[in-house]
């Protein structure tokens, strides 16, 4: 009989590690690395043999793609492919980490794919990426996703606050065409630094939600940018959001989105 199986054969097979690049992310991936290479009872222990060569950035059996900074192009992800059949060598998994998995194009991430659906069972895959949008979804179908927006108790951008509250201030009660000339400056944004400011803009609209004289509207205009704001993990681009933005923020056409 075979003894308990080990922790490390209990996490998914491959996550997505989204969210802005620095500490947050790599810290992430970090830590699931190591649980991977774990031969303590609760992984990551931070004792044992692998997690101290883990932590160490010398151990054998977590392979960096990508870290240069350069795109990861299909001929990387073929040649992690044949790489991946190669059994461990001191770990009971072995461990991909893609640092820059957004940069994959169409045939990089369709070749990706086939080893997430088809690949050894050992072999565990971290994707990085500043959006799990930029991702397809077949791939992101095969993986657990992991969205880290910012670092636990890290206050948001002064600057991106007072533009959220700008923003949820012409929804509620700025003119039509102040409206429309605001939402198209926010076709120069790209997805991640939209994604931010609706964020900040559901939140500014919560905040005035009992003040505000008209909640059912402020409650249909907060659901309206949610849902916006959900639409841009699907690879949805910024000017189509700022229009629909635009248009379901018009009086009596608030939540038109869904």
């Amino acid at each position: 009989m075979n003894g308990p199986e080990p922790a490390a054969s209990r996490l998914s097979h491959a996550y997505i590690i989204s969210g802005p690049a620095g500490a947050a992310r790599r810290a992430a991936a970090d830590r699931l690395a190591m649980s991977y290479v774990c031969t303590g009872e609760n992984p990551p222990c931070g004792v044992c043999s692998g997690c101290r060569k883990a932590a160490a950035g010398i151990h054998p059996d977590i392979v960096r793609v990508g870290e240069d900074g350069k795109d990861v192009n299909v001929a990387a992800v073929r040649a992690l492919r044949s790489d991946a059949y190669i059994l461990p060598n001191e770990a009971p998994r072995k461990v991909y980490r893609i640092e820059n998995a957004g940069s994959m194009n169409a045939s990089a991430q369709n070749a990706m794919l086939k080893l997430l659906e088809d690949g050894p069972p050992y072999a565990a895959f971290l994707l990085l990426a500043e959006s799990d949008g930029d991702l397809l979804p077949t791939v992101r179908s095969r993986c657990e996703t992991l969205r880290l927006d910012r670092l636990a108790g890290e206050a948001p951008d002064p600057a991106l606050v007072e533009q959220s509250r700008t923003l949820a201030g012409l929804l509620l009660t700025g003119g039509e065409l102040e409206r429309m000339e605001y939402c198209v400056g926010l076709e120069k944004l790209d997805r991640e630094g939209l994604a931010a400011l609706l964020d900040q803009t559901v939140e500014r609209l919560r905040e005035g939600l009992l003040a505000s004289p008209d909640r059912k509207r402020a409650l249909a205009l907060t659901e309206h940018v949610k849902a916006l704001r959900s639409a841009l993990d699907f690879n949805v681009g910024p000017g189509h959001i700022a229009g629909w933005l635009c248009a379901g923020s018009m009086p009596g056409n608030p939540n038109k989105t869904r």
